[in-house]
């Protein structure tokens, strides 16, 4: 069975700032429906606000990734208020300054993978149930350069798990392409967030006008929520133009 939900409803985690916002308030002013989460609840109400004025409509759900409960909780709520998540934009990210073997704490290690490979495999495991059962779901993985190819300055932690989202994508392909569930792995350059501050040495102003833009990811995964219901965008690399 194939329905496709009228208007179509977007789940995005880290939805507070940098890439996550400006993914909810593209897909909004595409006529989505956009559930918001992330672990700062003020910061998402200024997202939805920003949707409502735009003439959008948002949904605020609190939500701590790394959590299964927190997740769960998080996917009853949008589905008793709006219905079946038919789109998900998987934001939610984290890294350590201390990022290298001779620096890195297991600590920082784990939270870094429980966030970004965890937490992106917790909403996917959520959400797969409603969207086998209607034959519909565009899921998209907010990976990284780091998770396409080498990186050394990404640090340990970051390159493993935004590497293991590429396995992620095959597999959920792979096994879900039939029952009419896609995914991509959309690996950005760096992009000029308040993401950069984690970094060991942060950008100024010159570097970062060199860097892509939340806005330019934001149009990015809109072109795979938007792409036909018989593509599947299995890996999409996003780089700024060089300089000359």
């Amino acid at each position: 069975m194939h329905m496709e939900a009228s208007p179509p409803l977007l789940w995005v985690t880290g939805a507070g700032s940098g890439m996550g916002r400006a993914i909810a308030l593209a897909a909004a002013e595409r006529g989505y429906k956009v559930a918001l989460s992330g672990r700062r609840s003020d910061s998402l109400k200024d997202v939805a606000r920003d949707i409502s004025d735009r003439g959008g409509t948002g949904l605020v759900v609190t939500m701590d990734t790394s959590d299964q409960e927190s997740v769960a909780r998080a996917h009853s709520t949008i589905e008793n208020e709006w219905g079946t998540v038919t789109h998900v934009a998987l934001s939610a990210g984290l890294n350590s300054v201390q990022r290298y073997w001779h620096n890195q704490s297991m600590h920082d290690f784990s939270s870094v993978v429980q966030t970004n490979l965890i937490g992106a495999t917790l909403v996917v495991d959520a959400v797969l149930p409603s969207m086998r059962q209607i034959g519909l779901g565009t899921i998209v993985f907010i990976s990284s350069v780091a998770g396409w190819r080498y990186a050394k300055e990404a640090g340990v932690a970051y390159s493993a798990s935004k590497t293991a989202l590429s396995s992620l994508t095959k597999t959920l392909n792979d096994e879900l392409n039939g029952d009419g569930i896609r995914a991509c792995h959309l690996c950005p350059g760096v992009v000029d967030t308040d993401f950069l501050s984690l970094r060991p040495s942060v950008p100024g102003k010159e570097e970062r006008a060199t860097m892509l833009t939340p806005d330019d990811i934001a149009m990015a995964v809109q072109f795979v929520l938007d792409a036909p219901k018989n593509i599947c965008l299995n890996e999409l690399v996003i780089t700024p133009v060089s300089a000359a």
